[in-house]
């Protein structure tokens, strides 16, 4: 074997000899450092142990479902002042329109709960939970279009390449079940406009790989290459992980490469997978009354119903951080038809999570967020007709809700101006949402940071702040 060079002899040292001392000292393998986290982690006392994050992709219209604009009414077709737009960019899918008519929504909006949270009639079931929301209107992002918006929600970044939320939380925090993965992303499919996700919405970025968000299907092989092939038993792959695991050891030591270790790790989660992902799946021992409250696709693999239901299973058993994306909020051409849709596919059983979590006695510690890339322009994109037209890409403010976990219920935070285009009172901008995310798992999020390329990086980058008037 060649003599190590530098590099490999610092990395040798790092993951090979210094893996091994820690090891010893906390009487376990060389790898439960990184199952169980980062040294000093969590920074402080925690409000919440685990997140599911409700990503409704495609950009959710705030004025049809969160933020009532009445006074739009008397703005019926006419042009968006310019007063208003204050020569702020839009996308080339508006940008050629010779006219920008206000379209008002046709949705009714009502009070509920104690709080009096406004909720559009497209969200019934939602409003029941109305006391266990924080529902933030003034949301800002940087990007005005999908790709970037989406990355940017995930990673702090609208270039491609940094590590999502879940790994970061991962990273940190580490698994809380030895035979599932830490981090678990699922995606379903509305009827509205489609954009594509990436695997890099929930990959590791420049963190080891074993952080990277594993995507389960859905179908009823929920984990690509997860089951054996006819003839293998389990104990014959046992042996043969066991004589995999000495080779790739010797190897580590040898070289120091820290994805080999990944490597030795992920074959293991993949061996126990295979005990608990079936147990996982298998909703046959859930009462009747919780499948009647998630609703009725609920059995339908795939559909966001299941993979509510899903997701509670999921943080029930330990897994730190469960992503939903659910693909169809883009409705630049017939939103009142297609939204309608997309609050039928999701309203109920995101409400259902709520009240499902908290009768378990899991909200407390759960933190629960609801929401896309950005929100829709008060505008209509293209011509105007009263029963049929869409909404363009906005940035400049849009609605989250969030529940659980250390979150301050019952309160509507921010505030937009008249056309719901322009945040009034108190933005919260994405990395100062991604700073309260983990301050409530106890983190502060610059010190959680990751060196590479001779920088320390971490998911707010520069920026952010923990917004404490959203925490109980």
């Amino acid at each position: 074997m060649p003599d190590l060079g530098r590099r490999q002899f610092l990395l040798k040292s790092a993951t090979g000899m210094g893996a091994a001392a820690l090891a010893s000292m906390l009487g376990t393998s060389s790898f439960a450092a990184s199952d169980g986290g980062l040294s000093g982690v969590p920074h402080f006392a925690p409000k919440a142990k685990r997140v599911i994050f409700l990503f409704q992709s495609g950009g959710p219209s705030q004025m049809d479902l969160f933020d009532p604009k009445p006074q739009m009414e008397a703005y019926f077709d006419k042009d968006i002042p310019d007063s208003v737009r204050m020569g702020q960019r839009i996308t080339t899918m508006t940008s050629g329109q010779k006219r920008f008519p206000i379209a008002p929504s046709m949705f009714k909006f009502q009070q509920y709960g104690q709080s009096g949270q406004w909720f559009s009639e497209l969200l019934p079931h939602t409003a029941t939970i109305a006391d266990k929301l924080c529902v933030v209107k003034s949301m800002v992002t940087q990007a005005i279009n999908h790709d970037p918006g989406m990355t940017f929600f995930q990673t702090g970044s609208q270039i491609s390449g940094r590590p999502s939320i879940g790994s970061w939380v991962s990273y940190g925090l580490g698994k809380g079940n030895m035979d599932l993965p830490s981090f678990v992303a699922m995606t379903s499919r509305g009827k509205g406009g489609v954009q594509p996700l990436a695997d890099r919405l929930w990959g590791s970025g420049f963190l080891p790989t074993t952080h990277q968000g594993v995507k389960f299907r859905g179908s009823s092989d929920p984990v690509l290459y997860l089951n054996d092939p006819p003839g293998i038993s389990r104990a014959t792959k046992r042996t043969m992980l066991d004589d995999l695991d000495t080779l790739n050891r010797k190897r580590l030591d040898a070289v120091g490469d820290p994805e080999i270790a990944t490597r030795i790790a992920q074959y293991e989660l993949a061996f126990r997978m295979q005990a608990s992902v079936p147990e996982l799946m298998n909703i046959s021992g859930e009462p009747q009354h919780i499948l009647d409250l998630y609703g009725p696709d609920v059995t339908k693999p795939g559909t966001y119903a299941s993979q509510c239901l899903l997701a509670r299973r999921l943080v029930e058993r330990g897994v730190r951080f469960v992503q939903l994306f659910h693909i169809g909020w883009d409705q630049h051409a017939n939103l009142p038809a297609d939204i309608g849709g997309q609050c039928r596919d999701t309203d109920q059983p995101s409400a259902s999570l709520i009240k499902d979590l908290e009768a378990r006695g899991l909200l407390d510690e759960t933190l629960v967020v609801w929401g896309g890339e950005f929100g829709r322009t008060t505008y209509c994109q293209g011509d105007f007709k009263p029963d049929k037209y869409g909404r363009d890409h906005h940035p400049r403010c849009f609605s989250i809700w969030m529940a659980g976990g250390g979150i301050k219920p019952g309160i509507s935070y921010g505030g937009t101006d008249d056309f719901s285009y322009n945040i009034t009172e108190n933005p919260v901008e994405v990395h100062d949402l991604h700073a309260t995310m983990l301050h409530l798992l106890g983190i502060d999020h610059k010190r959680l940071t990751f060196r590479v390329q001779g920088r320390d990086f971490r998911l707010t980058d520069v920026h952010g702040r923990a917004v404490q008037a959203l925490m109980a």
